[in-house]
C-alpha cells in the first residue's frame, strides 16, 4: 500500500531525473531504504531528512495529508481509559447555558502552586501514574479558584492555574497525547498573557514548540521559537538564570526543528545562539515553570550530539558523550542533565552502539535507563528502535536480559 509520503518521494525523485540508485547514492542511504520509503514502509526521521537534502527540498515537503490508519488494540483502549478522568477535567462538555464541568474545591493560589511543584517533582522522578492521578483535582481546584476569587487574588489564581496547565501540557506531550496537550498549553499561554506574565507565557510557547516538533511540524516550530526568542531576548550580562535558560531553550527548539527540516544553516546559527546562552549560564539550571526544562552547557552539548545521531554519525555521538560538558569530569563541573535530557542523550548513545554492532553496550544503556526511568523509557520510540535493531541484527542467541527488555518495550522479534 502506498502513502502520500511514498508518492511524494517518488514524484520528487522523478522530477529531479534520479533513479532510486541515484537517490540512494546522493542521500548516503541504502537502496533498500529508498525502496522501502517508496513502498510506504516506515523509516527514521534521520533517513527522511537525508532524502529531503538529496532532493533539495525541506523534510516537511515530503509529507502529505491523507487519511490516518485506524488506531485499534489493547494499548489504545488502555490509554483512553487511564486518562479518562484527566480528559474530563481538562475538556468538560460545553452546553448552551449550564456549565457541564465537575465542580472542584477552590484552593489558595499558593497551595495550587505548591501542588504544581510537587507534581513536577513526581514527573521528574518518573512517577507518571502519580502525576496522572494528581492532575484532575489540580485542574478542578485551580478552575474553581479563578471562578470564585476576586481582585488581586483572582489574578494570583489565574497565574496558579497557568502553572497547573503548563504541567498538564508537559505531561501530556511526554506521553504523546498531543491534542489534549495543545489545549492545556494554549490556555496556559492565554492566562499568562492576560495577567502580564511574559516569562510564563513564553515558557508555554516553548512547550508548544516542543509539541509541534513532535508532530513533525518543523517549519511552524522553528518560526514560533525564533519569533518568541526575539521577543524575550535578554541582556546576557544582567539577565536572571531563568531568563537566559528560557531564551536558550527556544534556540534549541529552533535548532532541532530546522535541522530536521533540512535547514542546516539555520540550525548551525541556532546552535551558536544556544551555546552563547549555555556559556552565560555556566551551570545546568532547572526551575519549572519559570522555564520549561533543564538548560546549561551540558544540555547544549547533548542536543548537538542529537544532531550527529540524526545523520547517523555514530562515532561522533560517542566522542561527544566522552568529552567536554558531557564527560563525567565535565558534568561534575557544570552539573548533570535533568532526567529527560539525560535519558534522551543516552538513547542516542545506545543507538550509536547498535550502528557499530556493539549490542551489549547498547543493552547496558537500556538497562541503566530502565533502572532509573522505567516508565519514561516505555514512551520513547528511540528505545524501541534500538531494541528492534538489536533483534534484527544480532546473530547470536539473545540473552535473557535482551528478551526481557524486548517484552518491556513491546518489541517483537
Amino acid at each position: 500500500m502506498t502513502t502520500g509520503l511514498a508518492d511524494n518521494v517518488r514524484k520528487l525523485r522523478r522530477t529531479a531525473g534520479m533513479t532510486q540508485e541515484d537517490l540512494a547514492h546522493a542521500s548516503r542511504l541504502s537502496l533498500t531504504t529508498v525502496a522501502k520509503v517508496e513502498q510506504g514502509g516506515h523509516v527514521s526521521m534521520g533517513s527522511l531528512a537525508a532524502l529531503a537534502a538529496a532532493l533539495n527540498v525541506t523534510t516537511a515537503a515530503l509529507f502529505a495529508s491523507e487519511a490516518p490508519r485506524s488506531v485499534v488494540g489493547q494499548e489504545d483502549e488502555e490509554n483512553r481509559r487511564s486518562l479518562a478522568e484527566l480528559r474530563r477535567a481538562l475538556m468538560p462538555p460545553l452546553g448552551l447555558s449550564v456549565p457541564q464541568m465537575e465542580a472542584g474545591d477552590a484552593e489558595e493560589p499558593r497551595t495550587i502552586q505548591r501542588s504544581v511543584k510537587d507534581g513536577h517533582a513526581l514527573y521528574q522522578a518518573d512517577r507518571y501514574g502519580a502525576v496522572a492521578r494528581q492532575l484532575p483535582a489540580l485542574l478542578r481546584s485551580s478552575e474553581a479558584a479563578v471562578a470564585i476569587l476576586e481582585g488581586e487574588e483572582k489574578e494570583h489564581a489565574k497565574i496558579a492555574r497557568a502553572h497547573a496547565l503548563l504541567l498538564t501540557g508537559k505531561f501530556l506531550t511526554q506521553v504523546r497525547q498531543y491534542d489534549m496537550a495543545y489545549l492545556a498549553l494554549s490556555e496556559a499561554i492565554r492566562l499568562a498573557q492576560e495577567t502580564g506574565q511574559t516569562q510564563l507565557a513564553a515558557t508555554g510557547v516553548n512547550g508548544l514548540c516542543w509539541l509541534l516538533l513532535r508532530q513533525d511540524r518543523f517549519a511552524e516550530s522553528e518560526r514560533l521559537a525564533v519569533q518568541t526568542a526575539a521577543e524575550i531576548e535578554p541582556r546576557l550580562s544582567t539577565a536572571s538564570p531563568d531568563q537566559i535558560a528560557l531564551w536558550g531553550e527556544l534556540w534549541l527548539r529552533v535548532a532541532a526543528a530546522s535541522r530536521r527540516n533540512g535547514r542546516k544553516d539555520v540550525a548551525k546559527h541556532a546552535r551558536r545562539m544556544a551555546k552563547s546562552a549555555g556559556s552565560a549560564m555556566q551551570r545546568e539550571h532547572s526551575d519549572f515553570p519559570s522555564h520549561w526544562g533543564g538548560f546549561g552547557p551540558a544540555t547544549v552539548a547533548a542536543k548537538a550530539a542529537e544532531d550527529l545521531a540524526l545523520i547517523g554519525d555514530a562515532r561522533g555521538v560517542l566522542r561527544k558523550a566522552e568529552e567536554g560538558p558531557l564527560s563525567p569530569k565535565g558534568m561534575k563541573a557544570v552539573g548533570r542533565l535533568n532526567m529527560n535530557n539525560w535519558g534522551r542523550h543516552r538513547l542516542d548513545v545506545a543507538h550509536a552502539h547498535t550502528l557499530l554492532g556493539s549490542h551489549q553496550d547498547a543493552m547496558d544503556e537500556l538497562v541503566n535507563l530502565r533502572e532509573t526511568a522505567d516508565t519514561w523509557l516505555t514512551h520513547q520510540p528511540m528505545a524501541r528502535r534500538v531494541m528492534t535493531d538489536i533483534l534484527k541484527t544480532r546473530k547470536r542467541t539473545l540473552t535473557e536480559e535482551m528478551r526481557s527488555m524486548a517484552v518491556h518495550l513491546g518489541v517483537s522479534g
